[in-house]
């Protein structure tokens, strides 16, 4: 575990000029340039092309989770605008319980203009199918890593906390496009199969799919399932340390149905993540089964990966279909047919993949975990691939251009 946590931020940098990153869009998703990596080999496409450029049989996960309008705007009497960034729910810390509630819910956030906001209760008023509403926020707790818990009050119990956020909230955008959210971003930043309701964050590799591509991997019978992971704000978080060991990963929440992980532990085809966070569910997975066949006990509810555990000695040596059936045979003993978790894996250089032999991405910022996961799958070739992309005026980042990369 010493060398993986001694490897050095400063050697996972790469020059990205302001103008490589895409600050909207492409009108037509599946317009995106497509780099193709394949041991070794590079070839430049469309992402239109994908289905045909997929091995025969194999299997695509989907992350569906659905951007919420987490950024909340809010005055103070003296004129002062203080933003309050929604990044978990904490109490009810379910989501969809969270935002079904219809007078109060408190949730972990980030404080814009923190300086400004001393005890006072912030209030804003709406009015909402011709009734008046009050919405309030409170700080109750300073938490971890500068965030803090608000309590969001409001005085009308027809109005949900989700019909809050639609009609108040704005769409978080990332900090690099270095601008405001706009109207075109209610819709480019979401992926067309986005479902349940949580990100802070979208599943930027998953923007280029268009009912066209779904189609055309219909008839290729490339076979297509989901996860659900909500994407913290954390995902954005830049290294500080100088060495990985000293990065405190963020925790995300993953939700998947027992009948995908049967699919899985029958599944002897190529799977392929559609981004980074379908990746760290999937080989998460991995290390849950694993705990299961070494702990059969282990109740439901502990089922959850640190950020260290691919690392710890003896690193676990059963196939991924072992792994996915003692799952599979816990959630039937269990009775449980959805399975929730967390993981807090942190997937960097020496990180031995279990799950996926493939995955479809996006173009990542210098120094960042997404960037090592790339590494970790990629070895050294990650720079050839950046340097090729760069080159040839691929378009970087969220709303940038896309890689299929192969083993």
């Amino acid at each position: 575990m010493d060398q993986v946590q001694n490897i050095s931020i400063q050697d996972y940098s790469y020059p990205l000029p302001g103008e490589n990153i895409a600050s909207y869009a492409l009108p037509d998703r599946d317009q995106s340039k497509l780099l193709i990596w394949e041991n070794g080999n590079i070839t430049d496409r469309h992402f239109y092309e994908l289905p045909r450029l997929l091995p025969p049989e194999s299997l695509l996960v989907f992350n569906n989770t659905r951007v919420i309008r987490a950024r909340l705007f809010f005055r103070k009497q003296t004129g002062a605008r203080i933003e309050i960034f929604c990044l978990e729910p904490l109490l009810p810390s379910d989501y969809a319980l969270s935002f079904s509630q219809t007078k109060s819910c408190r949730w972990k956030c980030i404080i814009g203009n923190l300086k400004k906001w001393k005890d006072e209760v912030l209030i804003q008023t709406l009015t909402l199918e011709g009734k008046q509403v009050n919405f309030m926020a409170e700080k109750i707790n300073d938490l971890h890593n500068k965030a803090h818990e608000i309590e969001f009050r409001w005085d009308n119990p027809t109005v949900t906390f989700a019909d809050l956020l639609e009609i108040l909230g704005n769409i978080p955008i990332p900090p690099y496009l270095n601008r405001e959210s706009e109207d075109i971003d209610l819709e480019s930043y979401q992926t067309l199969y986005s479902k349940v309701k949580g990100s802070v964050a979208a599943p930027t590799a998953g923007l280029h799919f268009t009912p066209a591509v779904f189609n055309a991997l219909k008839r290729r019978e490339i076979s297509c399932e989901e996860v659900t992971l909500h994407v913290g704000a954390g995902t954005f978080q830049p290294v500080k340390s100088e060495t990985i060991g000293g990065h405190d990963m963020h925790t995300e929440h993953f939700t998947l149905t027992r009948n995908f992980i049967d699919c899985l532990a029958a599944f002897n085809g190529k799977i392929i993540a559609v981004g980074t966070t379908s990746v760290r569910t999937l080989e998460s997975l991995y290390f849950i089964g694993c705990k299961l066949i070494e702990n059969p006990e282990i109740k439901p509810e502990f089922l959850t990966v640190t950020q260290w555990d691919p690392y710890t000695e003896p690193r676990p040596s059963y196939s991924r279909n072992e792994a996915f059936t003692a799952l599979s045979a816990c959630l039937h003993h269990h009775r449980m047919a959805v399975l929730n978790s967390s993981t807090q894996i942190i997937i960097v250089p020496g990180y031995d993949f279990k799950v996926i032999s493939g995955m479809i991405t996006n173009f990542h910022q210098p120094q960042s975990t997404l960037l090592l996961l790339i590494a970790a799958f990629l070895g050294d070739e990650w720079k050839k691939i950046y340097q090729h992309a760069l080159t040839n005026n691929y378009r970087f980042l969220s709303y940038g251009d896309s890689n299929l990369y192969l083993k």
